[in-house]
């Protein structure tokens, strides 16, 4: 990959009631909740949880999608991993030459500016590359 470190930032998690999710990481399991972020314009709410700060560590991304209050069935849930790598563009553009398939290109999220992109593994999978730094 592009110059640096990659390293696996957050999975993502649907859930159906944010408020409970949240309290099983961190009162059951000892997680901190590190941030919320709620987006009118697409309708969710997501809570970053885990064991210790974004920069040095993964965590969980949950993600309450409005009006799916009856939840997902279970392994619908799955969103994708998400790996940091200093320049999206750049990493998009080796793994394409290898014969991956980038199913996002390269660009802001939607609502935001952090740039993202989406690279499918060999089952289908997806990889979420979020440009750090």
């Amino acid at each position: 990959m592009s110059t640096g470190e990659p390293r696996l930032l957050h999975t993502m998690i649907r859930v159906k009631n944010l408020d409970a999710s949240v309290n099983f990481y961190t009162k059951l399991l000892g997680m901190k909740e590190l941030r919320r972020r709620e987006v009118p314009e697409g309708k969710y709410t997501l809570a970053f949880v885990g064991y210790g700060d974004e920069a040095d560590t993964s965590v969980i991304e949950l993600t309450y999608n409005w009006g799916q209050d009856d939840g997902y069935e279970l392994g619908t849930g799955f969103g994708h991993l998400a790996v940091g790598v200093p320049d999206v563009a750049a990493t998009c553009k080796e793994l394409r030459a290898v014969g991956a398939k980038i199913t996002r290109e390269p660009g802001p999220v939607k609502f935001g500016t952090t740039v993202i992109a989406f690279v499918e593994d060999p089952d289908g999978y997806k990889i979420e590359l979020v440009q750090r730094g």
